[in-house]
């Protein structure tokens, strides 16, 4: 593993400490704005130090990471270490709605259909962005 010394682009650290399955994941994310360091919207460039606060809206729930050690490198186990988790806790699998869920034989949805469907799943992300 690399030292716990210096900087390292906030991309290449959500991706090793496994916040995303992969880097280009975690700089589209910080492109379209889902990422913030220490309350400010980042690109995926942004140098990460020790103590700063990331939050990461991905996969539909919010990620809180209070950076502890600086990697380079994906790793395994060892990246649990690397961060403090603040995340809320995801909720309970009932309360969670499948949006989009169409009955078997129903046919292509309507225009009508599909601007409902897109609906229901904006109302699961929280207003803002993050």
């Amino acid at each position: 593993m690399a030292g716990d010394e210096g900087t390292v682009r906030t991309d290449a650290w959500i991706w090793a400490v496994r916040l995303t399955k992969t880097r280009s994941m975690a700089a589209a994310a910080c492109r379209g704005g889902h990422v913030r360091v220490n309350g400010q919207r980042i690109k995926p460039a942004h140098p990460l130090k020790v103590g700063d606060e990331v939050r990461l809206f991905h996969a539909g729930r919010q990620r809180v990471a209070v950076v502890t050690r600086i990697i380079r490198k994906r790793v395994g186990a060892p990246a649990a270490e690397c961060f403090v988790d603040n995340s809320p806790p995801p909720p309970p699998r009932e309360a969670v709605a499948p949006a989009g869920i169409r009955d078997r034989g129903t046919g292509r949805p309507t225009k009508r259909d599909r601007r409902e469907m897109e609906r229901l799943r904006s109302a699961d992300r929280p207003p803002g962005g993050l």
